[in-house]
């Protein structure tokens, strides 16, 4: 297959958004960002996106794509992001995907088959059940009815199990199995790269990023947010980098509470990021401590190669 697009994989802090900068303007390319946060407009500092001097040196898809409040997801990502590559192959260019969010990635080079359209008033059903037994209840009729299903959720992600629900009383039917009927087409060849860091160098990475978000103004980006009218209990706020300077503008935790939190909730999702990641045998894992010359070029000799 001749159409083969690069992959920049890695967790949080690990140097991808200034690689895939650089691989763009050495490719004369593009890139598709694949950050599941980044998305959304008005939150840029708690999401690590690029800099606005980074955006003009290289066109980003799907940043900014829509509003705090608005609905997106992987399934939506991957369709469009399609899209994107076969745009960016008709024009003879080759498109870099880069990003943390596994989900994203997988469901943008291996198709993820998202279920039929979110039914307002079953969903709303359904948290009112969530209310009234609570998740535990809900996951356990999950494993009853999509035992294969449930079996990829943790048992406390109420967001994946309401919806795995919402599928099955709309259509009757699994979501495990619609996701069989419905096996997507891919016309490019994905080649993986990951970006490696020795478990202590990348953590002292995070904690040092974070101190730079305090320093740059995330608790005031945080407030000019709530001073919009964005609800604190929107999904989007739900995630490490936003609770948190919620809480301390909330006065429920301290300053320095906020920053240590951030700094452990982010090294714990960078943990269950490598967990994913480590998980596809597709990856080809680079020594992200080299130079960025290096590292560009080991992956187009491997990209030519492969």
């Amino acid at each position: 297959m001749k159409n083969k697009i690069i992959v920049i994989v890695g967790p949080t802090a690990s140097g991808k958004t200034n690689l895939s900068i650089e691989l763009a303007e050495k490719l004369n390319s593009e890139i598709i960002n694949a950050d599941s946060r980044q998305v959304y407009k008005f939150m840029d500092i708690g999401t690590a996106k690029p800099t606005k001097e980074e955006l003009q040196r290289v066109k980003h898809y799907f940043i900014d794509r829509v509003k705090p409040d608005e609905h997106y997801d992987a399934g939506m990502f991957g369709k469009e992001g399609r899209e994107v590559i076969e745009l960016m192959i008709n024009q003879d260019k080759i498109p870099i995907v880069s990003g943390g969010s596994g989900l994203y990635i997988k469901s943008l080079v291996d198709g993820l088959f998202d279920g039929p359209e979110r039914d307002e008033n079953i969903r709303a059903k359904i948290e009112e059940r969530l209310l009234a037994e609570g998740i535990d209840s809900l996951y356990k009729e999950l494993c009853d009815i999509d035992y294969e299903t449930s079996q990829k959720i943790q048992p406390n992600n109420k967001h994946r199990i309401i919806r795995a629900l919402e599928v099955y009383y709309l259509t009757g039917v699994p979501i495990s199995k619609l996701h069989k009927m419905n096996k997507i087409e891919i016309n490019f060849l994905p080649v993986f790269f990951g970006l490696h860091w020795e478990r202590k160098v990348l953590y002292q990475r995070i904690n040092q990023r974070t101190i730079g978000m305090i320093n740059s103004g995330l608790v005031e980006e945080v407030k000019n947010l709530l001073n919009m009218g964005y609800n604190k209990n929107l999904k989007s706020f739900k995630t490490v980098g936003y609770k948190e300077p919620i809480e301390f503008i909330e006065g429920k935790i301290s300053y320095d509470e906020m920053i240590s939190l951030i700094q452990q909730y982010t090294r714990n999702y960078a943990k269950r990021q490598l967990t994913w990641f480590r998980a596809d045998k597709r990856i080809n894992w680079v020594d992200a401590n080299k130079n960025t010359k290096e590292i560009i070029d080991e992956i187009m000799k491997l990209y030519k190669s492969s």
